[in-house]
């Protein structure tokens, strides 16, 4: 049996839930219905009135069918809001972490020229162009480098023959752990035990560039020390015509008593010194 009406009679407040699919989710099928409504003789106004569009937005989907294929009433990509900062922060931030730092965000933020921003969305931003590491230690340039190496071979070939070659080194031992950067839980620190107060000792080593023998004693960095290393290099190979120690330019290697005690030998000069008993025997 046929239902005796055809028409929906609810009031209009239970068809908000149609309203919002037909603007939200079903907005590309409310379009065709413009264009297949407008094509039965219905005006743009009846409708917006009939699908709860302004008249406006019906007549401009219309021409927009008119002039395109209907597959142009899809909705088109697009990329959403503008980003905060404008276009060209990204270009500003890179090209102020070219300058020498050290750069935190709110640095970053202040020389930006507080930008209204939150620190947390500088803080994403600054992320896509860099990363939060610790800088690289340089050693300072010699300006008379290339000179001071190309001079070493000549050096070493006036040398007589059976002479001995050492390169030598120093490095530096901390008693204490050293303390690095680390994510910890907020509200806690972490400890990390320690023997005392920080001790620091020097470790001189050399390796003699013919047998691979290498030597290496422990003291503190001053030419007392150097000079000492130097004389143990020596009596490694007593019988040795000349002995070359071939060495940086740190300021012990330049110190007047390491001077004196080069114009006795014939070496030249290395990195920090040793005092205490020291051992020489071939490289493994």
């Amino acid at each position: 049996m046929r239902p005796v009406s055809v028409f929906a009679n609810r009031p209009d407040q239970d068809y908000q839930h149609l309203y919002y699919l037909l603007h939200h989710r079903w907005r590309e099928a409310a379009r065709i219905v413009m264009v297949l409504l407008s094509a039965s003789g219905l005006s743009a106004a009846e409708i917006g009135e009939a699908l709860g569009y302004h008249p406006g937005t019906v007549r401009r989907w219309i021409h927009h069918c008119n002039s395109t294929d209907p597959p142009g009433l899809a909705d088109q990509p697009r990329c959403g809001r503008p980003r905060l900062g404008g276009p060209r922060l990204a270009e500003r931030i890179k090209e102020l972490l070219t300058r020498t730092g050290p750069w935190t965000v709110r640095r970053i933020w202040r020389y930006l020229g507080r930008p209204k921003l939150s620190l947390r969305t500088v803080y994403r931003r600054v992320r896509e162009q860099a990363a939060w590491r610790r800088p690289r230690l340089v050693a300072k340039g010699d300006p008379d480098r290339r000179r001071v190496l190309a001079a070493v071979p000549r050096q070493l070939r006036a040398l007589p023959r059976g002479s001995k070659i050492w390169a030598e080194d120093e490095t530096h031992l901390h008693l204490l752990p050293a303390v690095r950067a680390s994510w910890i839980l907020r509200g806690t620190r972490q400890e990390v035990a320690t023997p005392g107060k920080n001790r620091q000792t020097t470790v001189f080593g050399a390796l003699e560039m013919t047998t691979g023998t290498w030597v290496y004693n422990f003291g503190r960095r001053n030419a007392a020390c150097f000079v000492a290393f130097l004389q143990m290099l020596l009596a490694a190979y007593p019988n040795a015509p000349a002995v070359a120690v071939i060495c940086d330019n740190d300021s012990i290697h330049h110190a007047k008593h390491a001077d004196r005690r080069r114009c006795r030998h014939r070496s030249a000069t290395g990195r920090h010194p040793g005092t205490e008993p020291a051992w020489c025997r071939p490289a493994i």
